[in-house]
């Protein structure tokens, strides 16, 4: 297995705690920065570390961090997204539950390096468990002199809050989380300005995933210039994996980005394999909201490359014949799953999270549940995957936040991919159905030749 840098003490009995957690190095990166470090030259070697969003949109963690208004006489605030509703992903919820010091030493790390003297983790509703350990953990870190004020000596004083979110996906939007840590409804802002300029309170904002907030951690006792040295091009340093479907070792992973996706699917250091000796027909690489990748495309590009867990060779050649690492939820389908009654039930979820402000996301995420739901009933119609197309694509990128393209790419590339199931279920209501298992025969995709692309 590569090298672990989140994970590495995972196991290490009591580790949750701020004793064990101290013992096996914990704190010492954040001892580094207060005693020999300026806040810019922390913030210089998460630049120089490559560090990418681990939340699903990859964008350059220090870059993002060099937007923050700096000449506004309001306070700074660091607010991390642990709102964790992504369908497929559950990476940030096994790390804080885990290893909780790591993402609190991540947070002083990252306050310090942005001048953020107040602190938030908004974390989802159902992480109530969760959020019952981070607190004790945060308390730890106060009895120990890492928050307050003038911590150890430095001059630097910072107070760390949790916000216990209603449950809303909506809110892992980071606009609609500021909205609801302001104690509003969970609308997502239209931007201009962002969260760097006004953010929480109007205030500047940096909003960061869990995940990444973590990784300032090794980075800062590594150097910017090692963390970078792991992985592949763009694409640097460690990303937590969460696996799911029909494999044989469901759970999280730690991977070295550029690992292989053929490798993490087949070896028994991640996935194991197919489950029960079944053949591989699809996966979903990054949680619910990217496109699904057919069984050709998911160990090769389209140019006959090896496809590889990174940013950019899981999204080689667009929508068409790619998809995103995003927020690392990777689902493995095996012959015998029906692509439509999984695609019906993302749409039922993206229908039912979605907030209405938008006319294209609140009735086209209810339309594509409707028709998606018929056909999978064996009440469809060839002119209904034809009208599936045409929802989505009226959706994609007609909406303030992400939520409709969310709903939209899982539709437009089961149809571009398995338009050929689509099709079987309304020319053979019958056999949709199992009496027996309410399941069908398998349906492997065509022979590439043979794919309809839409």
């Amino acid at each position: 297995m590569g090298r672990q840098l989140l994970l590495e003490h995972i196991n290490v009995a009591g580790i949750q705690s701020y004793e064990v957690y101290k013992q096996k190095g914990g704190y010492a990166a954040l001892e580094k920065a207060l005693k020999t470090m300026a806040p810019d030259a922390v913030m210089e070697e998460v630049k120089k570390s490559g560090l990418r969003g681990r939340g699903g949109a990859g964008f350059p963690t220090g870059l993002k961090w060099s937007f923050l208004d700096r000449k506004s006489t309001k306070p700074r605030y660091l607010v991390c997204n642990a709102d964790e509703s992504e369908p497929g992903t559950f990476k940030d919820r096994y790390l804080m539950e885990k290893i909780p010091h790591a993402l609190i030493e991540g947070m002083i790390l990252s306050s310090f390096a942005l001048g953020a003297n107040t602190a938030y983790i908004y974390i989802r509703g159902e992480y109530f468990y969760v959020h019952k350990i981070l607190e004790k953990a945060i308390d730890e870190a106060y009895a120990a002199g890492w928050l307050g004020k003038n911590i150890m000596g430095s001059g630097y004083s910072l107070d760390l809050y949790m916000h216990i979110g209603a449950g809303a996906y909506i809110c892992g939007e980071e606009t609609a989380l500021l909205e609801s840590l302001e104690g509003k409804r969970g609308n997502p802002r239209i931007k201009p300005p962002f969260p760097a300029i006004a953010g929480l309170y109007g205030a500047p904002t940096v909003v960061n995933n869990v995940e990444t907030i973590a990784a300032v951690v090794p980075i800062i006792n590594l150097g910017g210039d090692e963390y970078a040295k792991i992985g592949v091009g763009k694409s640097t340093g460690t990303k937590l994996i969460s696996a799911s479907g029909h494999i044989n070792k469901p759970g999280v992973y730690e991977i070295e980005l550029g690992v292989s996706v053929e490798e993490f699917i087949y070896s028994d250091q991640y996935c194991g394999g197919i489950k029960n000796g079944k053949r591989l027909k699809a996966c979903v690489p990054g949680g619910s909201s990217v496109p699904i990748l057919p069984v050709d495309l998911i160990t090769k590009t389209a140019k006959g490359e090896t496809r590889l867990m990174t940013y950019e060779s899981l999204s080689d050649g667009g929508f068409a014949t790619g998809s995103m690492l995003g927020s690392g939820g990777f689902i493995v389908y095996d012959e015998t799953a029906c692509i439509v009654r999984s695609l019906w039930n993302f749409s039922r979820f993206y229908h039912h999270e979605s907030c209405g402000q938008c006319s294209p996301c609140r009735e086209g995420t209810g339309w594509l549940e409707k028709v998606l739901h018929r056909i999978e009933e064996g009440h469809g119609k060839m002119s209904d995957i034809d009208l599936l197309w045409d929802i989505q694509r009226k959706i994609e990128g007609n909406t303030i936040c992400p939520l409709g393209d969310a709903a939209a790419w899982p539709v437009a590339s089961a149809i571009r991919h398995f338009r050929h199931e689509f099709e079987y279920h309304v020319k053979y209501p019958e056999k949709v159905k199992d009496p027996k298992h309410g399941h069908y025969e398998p349906i492997m995709p065509p022979k590439k030749e043979e794919a309809v692309i839409v």
